[in-house]
């Protein structure tokens, strides 16, 4: 089991990452990817450009540390985040999660996991250019409706706990 973190400002191969993943465990049964691309339209305004930045180290161990926790929630075998920063044009790869289990509703669940809690809890910052100007990216109150769902379960007694 492990995760795999990857913080880089050059574009990355959807296909060839995938794959290395794959070749790391033949026993897994499931891969499940989600990918993150720039888009050409935000809240009505046309996007130009998204310049991304992030805190070196301090990204990565967030990101770890998302994984981790992802790892101890499901069965999971291996985890995959590839975050890219600095200047990204409509249409570019932002994030590659990857995640592999013995079955996919494990895989699914994980990888969902991993986006929510990457969108809200990782410290990376957007900044998108528009006709209009340039601004900075708030957070969206659907990235912490999309949070929440994972910070209060049902054990399986039926009692409810916070994580």
């Amino acid at each position: 089991m492990a995760i795999f973190i990857k913080v880089i400002s050059e574009d990355f191969n959807f296909g060839d990452e995938l794959s290395a993943l794959r070749a790391t465990n033949t026993g897994i049964g499931a891969i499940v990817s989600f990918l993150g691309t720039v888009r050409d339209m935000n809240r009505g305004e046309v996007v130009t450009q998204m310049a991304l930045e992030h805190y070196p180290g301090m990204t990565e161990k967030s990101l770890q540390t998302i994984g981790e926790q992802a790892m101890a929630r499901w069965q999971i075998e291996d985890a995959l985040v590839i975050h890219r920063y600095g200047a990204l044009q409509p249409g570019d790869q932002i994030v590659l999660v990857a995640v592999t289990s013995a079955h996919r509703g494990e895989a699914f669940q994980a990888c969902e996991f991993i986006i929510d809690y990457l969108k809200t809890e990782a410290p990376f910052w957007k900044k998108e250019s528009t006709p209009s100007g340039s601004h900075w990216v708030d957070a969206r109150d659907t990235d912490q409706t999309a949070l929440q769902k994972w910070q209060t379960q049902k054990d399986e007694d039926g009692s409810t706990t916070t994580s």
